[in-house]
């Protein structure tokens, strides 16, 4: 066979020369991996491997009785630059990193700028020195809002969060809408909507739940997390997700934002005028239980007041007074008490063992004899132990007993961290008994309960003896439905039989009306309750602050709200007169929220009411009258003057004005009235609201320019047609009464005074002091 070299052997060395060259390319690209490639591969190579990565969930938000967000996770955004390429060529590398850096040279001072128009807290010049710095360390990820660059008190090396709406107007500013320069790491903030309303309640969540309602229903709000991947696509990481997250539930509690804010607002100013330790508000709805405004405040060491803690369920204290009905109400139950009783307290002292019990106006000759209701009314200490001690000496057990059956050891079980259930002392189990623990144990002293438990016990009694659970859940949401339902518990079907309800609430109403809580009763609607002080005793056994309250519900023939307001301060310490006018505004704002008027008579395009006479600008009224159906008579080209409106037809009276004397501008409104006296050079001063119904200076009277003239608005049915000056009415002087003469109760024995009269005025010019001495 003849074989041919020439052709063949060229071929051989070809191929050979070329898989020699693919060898050689192999290599030198596994030199260039292993060297210079390294590093990003390195980087790369935990991120594209790494399985099962943590899916956060969305956590649930917390919502208020009507569906309002309170509290919810909103996305918030840290930022970063990058001053370096990321080219993995070198000469593009270098090149991109060229460009990048004369763009940051051309553009900081405009970034800077920027950044402050949009946070004032960042100083420009400071902003730049911190990203030149980046740029020297040659930085990948070097963050942008932290402390160097702003005057607000950050954390060492804090990035601060920025929201949504800031992040996507920072995308816009130069050099940072360059691609792959601004980089932000979305961070899930949890967030108040309504600030520090109810904070407490709601509780707080950073990182982790750490109280209130945030903590105890942290399993259900957190969801579940799933999991996640990255995997290498067209040279890009992708995120590929392993497992969905299930979102937190939704949690709607009982809390109406309306009255929460009106609870705050009225005890935080109590408080601050009293310079109080602190304070407790909470609003109930009788017929359900629901918690439907809860504020517990406490004064910090610069004089500000802000919820600390939740004290209204994590406190508990010697209830006093506000005790008593409960003792009553035991009595009554067990057939001992009748209503019709009377007892002679002897001026206010009475000995049990060796300890002496005292009304708080002993020292001026205290109280005689007094009915049941009086003694609730005037809050007689001597009154309630002697009956109670009277009733149960013999049998301490059973006193005690009636105390559990009717609720008030009752454990609420309520969701919030730290709640204490009451502690009440019961005979023969271990616990101190003497002769003066169930006396004192009668008027609230020797037990302790939380003010979630006295309202408790006060919303029963409003709620005819039905002794309901307080809610502050209603139920579990997911996406707008209902998954779980807490419905209305019901501890006590009946807490005591109907009469005995009946009859201490009877006592109640006395409170109000002729009683020690007069302060809390509103002219619009009528209410019930019980005044309370207690002394909170220091270490060393002696007094330095009181504990004072006032519970009731309103309106008192047909319930819908329970209210407690308590108060902790120094002497002098009155439930009666601090705490009572807390209860007053706090129930005259909510009834005022759900009065409804009646719109029948109201005017509307097809009906509208008989047109009332009108002064002022009759020019105004020459075009407007006609599309009333009224025909102005004789308007012609009169500027000011009276309209008098009869059978649709207006006649005109022409106003006059005499040069330096007083016009005659009744009925006019405002700016008629201003318009007319200031072209007199009269100075205006003005009160009220409406047309004008006086004017302080008579009509006719000579004035100088420069005079001032003071009108009064009113309605237009008061507007007189003489004015004279206006002369102040002669006050009748106050008379001295005492709110306990203005009752049927006798007088103290050293107090030989008549009884007052009970009609408002007197009531309301009672003397302040004498008040305060009388209440519990």
């Amino acid at each position: 066979m003849n074989f041919q070299r020439k052709k063949t052997m060229p071929r051989y060395f070809l191929v050979t020369f070329l898989l020699t060259m693919a060898g050689v390319c192999a290599v030198a690209k596994a030199i260039y991996t292993m060297t210079i490639d390294r590093e990003y591969y390195m980087e790369m190579k935990g991120s594209l491997v790494k399985q099962g990565r943590k899916l956060p969930a969305k956590r649930g938000n917390i919502l208020s009785c009507d569906g309002r967000v309170m509290a919810a996770s909103l996305p918030q955004y840290k930022l970063y630059i990058d001053f370096m390429s990321s080219e993995k060529d070198t000469l593009r590398r270098q090149k991109d990193q060229l460009r990048r850096d004369s763009l940051l040279k051309q553009f900081i001072d405009t970034l800077c700028l920027g950044m402050h128009q949009h946070f004032p807290d960042i100083d420009p010049a400071k902003l730049k020195e911190h990203l030149l710095k980046g740029r020297e360390a040659k930085s990948r990820c070097w963050p942008v809002y932290v402390q160097a660059v702003t005057s607000l008190k950050l954390k060492k090396n804090e990035n601060r969060q920025i929201s949504y709406v800031d992040y996507a107007k920072v995308n816009k500013l130069p050099l940072f809408n360059l691609k792959s320069t601004l980089n932000a790491v979305e961070v899930n903030l949890r967030k108040r909507l309504y600030g520090d309303l109810a904070s407490r309640t709601i509780g707080y969540f950073n990182d982790s739940a750490r109280y209130g309602l945030e903590l105890t229903f942290d399993s259900v709000l957190a969801g579940k997390p799933g999991t996640f991947h990255y995997e290498k696509v067209m040279d890009k990481k992708v995120k590929v997700v392993d497992k969905e997250a299930e979102d937190g539930y939704d949690v709607m509690t009982t809390i109406d934002i309306g009255m929460q804010e009106i609870c705050e607002q009225a005890l935080k100013e109590q408080l601050t005028e009293l310079q109080a330790v602190l304070g407790v508000c909470i609003v109930m709805e009788v017929a359900t239980g629901d918690i439907k405004a809860m504020s517990s405040m406490q004064r910090r060491s610069d004089g500000t007041y802000h919820e600390d803690w939740a004290s209204a369920v994590t406190d508990l204290y010697e209830p006093g007074s506000v005790f008593k009905p409960q003792s009553f109400l035991v009595a009554f139950d067990d057939g001992y008490l009748t209503g019709n009783e009377k007892v002679d307290v002897h001026g206010g002292i009475h000995k049990f063992g060796n300890s002496a019990m005292k009304d708080h106006n002993y020292y001026s000759g205290g109280y005689g004899v007094l009915t049941t209701q009086q003694i609730i009314g005037f809050s007689s200490n001597v009154g309630v132990s002697v009956l109670i001690d009277k009733f149960y000496h013999n049998n301490p057990k059973a006193f005690v007993d009636g105390l559990h059956r009717i609720g008030s050891a009752e454990d609420l079980k309520i969701p919030l961290e730290g709640y204490k259930k009451p502690r009440i002392r019961y005979p023969g189990q271990g616990t101190y008994w003497s002769a003066t623990t169930l006396p004192w144990m009668s008027i609230g002293y020797e037990t302790q309960i939380a003010p979630i438990n006295t309202i408790n016990f006060y919303n029963g009694l409003a709620n005819n003896g039905k002794l309901l659970r307080p809610r502050l859940v209603k139920a579990l949401l997911k996406d707008g439905k209902v998954v779980k339902e807490y419905p209305v518990t019901v501890l006590r079907e009946h807490m005591a039989k109907p009469a005995a309800v009946d009859s201490v609430k009877k006592c109640l109403e006395y409170v109000t009306t002729r009683g020690g809580g007069t302060r809390a009763l509103s002219k619009d609607f009528t209410c019930a309750g019980k005044t309370g002080t207690a002394q909170v005793y220091s270490g060393k056994g002696f007094t330095q602050e009181y504990f004072i309250s006032f519970v009731g519900y309103f309106p008192a023939e047909n319930p819908k709200y329970t209210c407690i307001v308590n108060i902790r301060k120094a002497a002098p310490a009155y439930g009666g007169v601090m705490c009572a006018p807390v209860f007053k505004r706090v129930s005259e704002a909510i009834m005022a929220r759900n009065h409804l008027d009646d719109y029948t008579a109201a005017r509307d395009t097809t009906s509208y009411g008989k047109t009332i006479a009108c002064a002022g600008n009759l020019q105004v009224y020459k075009s407007l009258l006609p599309q009333l159906g009224v025909q102005p008579t004789g308007v012609g080209n009169v500027p000011w003057g009276q309209l008098d409106v009869r059978q649709n037809h207006a006649a005109v009276s022409p106003w006059t004005s005499q040069k330096q004397k007083m016009p005659n501008v009744a009925g006019f409104g405002l700016r008629d009235a201003v318009n007319c006296l200031e072209s007199q050079g009269l100075r205006v001063r003005v009160k009220g609201v409406g047309r004008v119904t006086h004017q302080s200076v008579a009509v006719g009277t000579p004035v100088k320019k420069g005079q001032v003239v003071e009108l009064t608005l009113g309605h237009p049915s008061n507007t007189k047609t003489t004015h004279t000056a206006a002369q102040p009415a002669a006050q009748p002087k106050p008379q001295k009464t005492d709110t306990v003469s203005q009752t049927p109760a006798p007088t103290p024995k050293k107090d030989k005074k008549t009884e007052a009269s009970t009609t408002a005025k007197a009531q309301a010019t009672t003397n302040k002091k004498k008040t305060s001495k009388q209440q519990a």
